[in-house]
């Protein structure tokens, strides 16, 4: 049986791919069997993974894509560099902590609620981004349709869950009485 044949019977879509090429880099550098299939199934590995970050990140819906290194922290002077490398070890997710960024709009809570949850999620978690006004409106209507137990199942299911954007909660005849959003605008990632 012909390598590229075995590899899509075993469903090694990023061997495959590359096979050619790995097998002309073996050959080169002079790599024994375990060698050669240490980087084959190294490709392969990787691939995966790539293809898992970029799926967690659709599923994730962040509302676009920042990374921590893409955070300046000299926009905003006031940020604690020290805290942000501690959160950027998400140590706070591991042990299911909650983490809540406050402060007026425009301070980069957002992005670094976003930037978290890239980390999170090239750590192999799974991420769900919705703003407060997104989760409110999806409650009211899965309640009307009686879906509520499964709504909350879907959002209970990421180890990573970030509520954005509570200080501007839709106001309605069916939001609970004594609500008042904060006066700062705030993110809340939940782990």
């Amino acid at each position: 049986m012909e390598l590229s044949e075995l590899c899509t019977k075993l469903k090694f879509e990023h061997l495959s791919a590359q096979l050619d090429t790995l097998c002309e880099q073996a050959a080169k550098r002079e790599l024994n069997y375990r060698e050669f299939l240490g980087e084959a199934l190294g490709a392969e590995w990787q691939g995966r993974r790539l293809k898992g970050v970029e799926r967690g990140m659709r599923l994730a819906r962040f509302p676009y894509l920042k990374t921590l290194e893409q955070f300046d922290l000299s926009f905003q002077p006031t940020i604690d560099r020290k805290l942000v490398r501690e959160l950027a070890g998400l140590s706070f997710v591991e042990r299911g902590d909650n983490l809540l960024l406050l402060g007026p709009p425009g301070t980069g809570k957002t992005m670094l609620a976003v930037a978290l949850g890239i980390k999170a999620i090239e750590a192999g978690h799974r991420v769900l981004f919705l703003t407060l006004e997104t989760l409110i409106t999806r409650l009211r209507r899965v309640q009307a349709e009686n879906r509520l137990e499964w709504q909350l199942q879907q959002w209970i299911a990421p180890k990573l869950l970030i509520v954005d954007e509570l200080g501007c909660a839709p106001r309605g005849a069916d939001t609970p009485r004594g609500f008042t959003p904060p006066a700062t605008d705030a993110a809340v990632v939940r782990s």
